[in-house]
């Protein structure tokens, strides 16, 4: 699987996959904003799979300037082209996705858009035996989170997507953001500032 290909992407991702002889089987967009799907529809169009989106943020594909500020339309001339990969598939909160060998359940975490969401496996889905992942786009960073200033963002609902869908899961969870180093759930929740103000329903906030 491939998870929000940026600008500049296509040509690292095309060698990668002869490296190691890979056939990608669908590309997962964790949201819509123009650095993550830049590169999507040559993708998914050049290998045939399909692009996954939670519809909130599929008319951000063909029009990505909808989600930035009026000064960074600005400066695209108010305009980028782009159009949607041949197959758009949309992703629905508490989905499991059968996927190259691996189950991913998708919950929609409004806040940095509208229609971000999270992936994550369960149980030996993660990089190590009993382990966990999430892929968490731009909802959780190591030690910060997602930007809501931006149109479409709304910080409560950021804060409620934290407190419901992030901070539940287990301290072990290893967590691949959208941009920076990975970290894991029991980090975050010791370390990171934004997240110490919020309560998780059933879990403390230390470890």
């Amino acid at each position: 699987m491939v998870v929000d290909p940026g600008e500049g992407s296509e040509r690292p991702l095309d060698e990668l996959l002869r490296q190691h002889r890979l056939d990608p089987v669908a590309v997962l967009l964790t949201h819509g904003h123009f650095d993550h799907i830049f590169a999507v529809t040559p993708v998914c169009d050049g290998h045939d799979i399909p692009a996954w989106i939670h519809p909130e943020d599929r008319v951000l594909l063909s029009d990505p300037l909808r989600a930035l500020s009026t000064e960074a339309r600005q400066f695209f001339g108010g305009r980028v082209a782009l159009r949607e990969p041949r197959e758009v598939r949309l992703l629905a909160d508490k989905t499991a996705l059968e996927l190259a060998g691996l189950t991913l359940t998708v919950d929609h975490t409004p806040g940095h858009t509208r229609g971000s969401v999270t992936f994550r496996s369960g149980a030996g889905g993660g990089p190590g035996a009993g382990s966990s992942l999430l892929v968490s786009g731009d909802t959780l960073f190591a030690g910060s989170i997602g930007r809501t200033d931006l149109p479409g963002g709304d910080h409560g609902q950021m804060l409620a997507s934290l407190r419901n869908k992030i901070l539940v899961l287990d301290d072990e969870t290893v967590v691949l953001p959208g941009h920076g180093p990975q970290t894991t759930i029991g980090r975050e929740r010791a370390s990171n500032p934004f997240l110490h103000s919020i309560a998780s329903p059933g879990r403390s906030r230390g470890l």
